[in-house]
Parts: C-alpha cells; sequence; structure tokens
C-alpha cells in the first residue's frame, strides 16, 4: 500500500492525513474483494525499514492501526473477514499488540476472506531465522527436510499457512517488490499502478483481478496448445 505520504504533500497536506486517507482505501479494497474472488488479502502496513523513518510518523502510524483495529472489529465480523497479522510483534507498542490480538480473537470464526496484515515485517528476515533454525545443533548443512520444517514454523505462525500468491499488487508508482513475501511470490503475477494507496477505489480491485484472468500463467512449463484447450 504505497503512495500514502505523496499523496497527501501533493494535496499541501502532512503525511499523517495520507495515512488517515489510505485507512479508508483499506475498507473500500476489504468491502470489495470477496466479490471478486480474492480469498485471501495480504496488506504490507508496516515493513522492518520502516521504522527508519521520522519518530513522529511511526508513532502516529502506530496509533492509527491500533485505533483502526479497535473500530473496525464489529464490520470485520459482520462480513465474515478473518484478520491475523504476520511478522514481528515485540517492537509493536502494547496498544497495538492489545488491539491486534483483540481483532484476530474476535473475527476467529471468519471464512469469506483471509485478511492478513503485515506489521513489522521482513521477508528476508522471516527466511533468515528459518535458515538458522534449520542448521542441526552441531552445526553444519541442514537437511532439506530440516529446511522445509523450518519454513514452516516461521512463515506459518499461529496455523497462517504460507500460500502462494496469485496477483501482487503495489500502488504509488514504484516498481520493486520491497523484502514483501519473497518466498511465496515465487510465481505471482506483479501489477504496478501509478495510482497512489489513497487513490484506490472498489473499481481498481475490479479491473487488477481482471487484467490478472488476462494472464497466461505457465509455473515454468509451456502454454497449453490449442489442442489440449479444446481436450
Amino acid at each position: 500500500m504505497d503512495g500514502n505520504g505523496r499523496w497527501a504533500e501533493a494535496r499541501g497536506l502532512p503525511r499523517t492525513e495520507g495515512h488517515r486517507a489510505g485507512v479508508e482505501a483499506v475498507r473500500r479494497v476489504v468491502r470489495a474483494a470477496p466479490a471478486y474472488g480474492v480469498g485471501t488479502l495480504t496488506l504490507y502496513a508496516f515493513s522492518q525499514d520502516n521504522w527508519q523513518r521520522p519518530p513522529a510518523e511511526v508513532s502516529a502510524l502506530m496509533h492509527l492501526l491500533s485505533l483502526g483495529l479497535r473500530r473496525e472489529v464489529p464490520e470485520l465480523k459482520a462480513n465474515g473477514v478473518r484478520l491475523r497479522a504476520i511478522g514481528r510483534r515485540d517492537r509493536l507498542p502494547g496498544a497495538l499488540r492489545a488491539a491486534l490480538a483483540r481483532a484476530e480473537w474476535e473475527t476467529r470464526h471468519g471464512t469469506a476472506l483471509d485478511l492478513r496484515l503485515a506489521l513489522d515485517y521482513s521477508s528476508r528476515d522471516a527466511l533468515t531465522r528459518a535458515a538458522a533454525l534449520a542448521v542441526p545443533p552441531g552445526g553444519g548443512i541442514p537437511s532439506r527436510e530440516a529446511l522445509s520444517d523450518a519454513l514452516g514454523r516461521v512463515l506459518h505462525p499461529d496455523g497462517i499457512e504460507a500460500r502462494p500468491v496469485d496477483l501482487f499488487v503495489r500502488t504509488g508508482g514504484e516498481q520493486r517488490l520491497s523484502d514483501f513475501l519473497l518466498w511465496e511470490l515465487a510465481y505471482a503475477e506483479l501489477l504496478f499502478l501509478d495510482t497512489p494507496w489513497p487513490g484506490v477505489t472498489e473499481e481498481t480491485v475490479r479491473q487488477s483481478v481482471a487484467a490478472f484472468h488476462s494472464r497466461q500463467r505457465r509455473f515454468g512449463g509451456l502454454a497449453p496448445t490449442p489442442a489440449a484447450l479444446a481436450a
């Protein structure tokens, strides 16, 4: 979800107002996603590298996230949305950790949409921790089975399945992955939009899904032949 700050600056507003507008965009996308066949939606809310931003902006973001979570729980429950967080939690403020725990518990029975919020998240950090876990006690090269088990424990915390991503969408005009779900993005379709996150609407969701369905996915193989398609 990129472009909040630039959206605000272009309007002569503080960057925090861009983040507030970004919350409204989250509401629009979460409400629209199930109607277009989206079963799992992962939002990159705060990366591990975002701690390098000015302390005042980080503090405002943390407050906005905790406040938003508390306010959104009733609607998430009513619409069958299950919310879970991925990433580290030990560095998050206590109020945000409490809001996350409550939201996860209150929405645990949701089946319409699996909504995942990436907070203090770094894919490289997760993969590094998994590799360290897989090393045998006496050192040496971990077996394939040990590495697979370690990846499962790190990438699937609390039963969260590390599903392969079908479609990766980045708003705001930048064209990079920024350490997001690198393992899960192996065969994802990539879509980069110039629209900043606060400008995202239900129509953006519809067009993004349509763009995904227009692409031919081969997963390293060959495209189906006309005869195979006819069969």
